[in-house]
């Protein structure tokens, strides 16, 4: 992942394994919860390794990728899928930007609520 980018969660497919940043661990408990589930049914429909992270500007983006080798993994599906997930979680990932650009950016919101 490029050095502009903070991953906030990710699961992996191959490994079984699913991580959460700690440097982020201010998210109350319900979110983080809702973001493993997301992550593990994620992978567990679509196979490969799927990533929230955050651009250097605060905005979430959700990635998905697989080892060259895996016969499975449908990149048409996934993206699919990514559009899909970001569709009916697009609350909780506005959120999430809000919660990077003030607690992480340190950035004076109160323009963007009022809009």
């Amino acid at each position: 992942m490029e050095d502009n980018k903070k991953v906030l969660c990710a699961a992996n497919a191959y490994e079984m394994k699913y991580y959460f940043n700690e440097e982020f661990s201010g998210i109350p408990e319900s979110i983080k919860e809702e973001l493993h589930i997301l992550c593990v049914l994620f992978t567990e429909e679509v196979g490969g390794v799927f990533t929230i992270a955050f651009e250097e500007d605060g905005n979430v983006i959700l990635e998905t990728n697989a080892d060259d080798d895996d016969i499975y993994y449908d990149e048409i599906s996934s993206g699919l899928m990514v559009s899909e997930v970001r569709r009916k979680r697009q609350e909780l990932f506005e959120s999430l930007s809000l919660y990077y650009k003030v607690f992480i950016l340190k950035q004076d919101i109160t323009e963007e609520l009022e809009q």
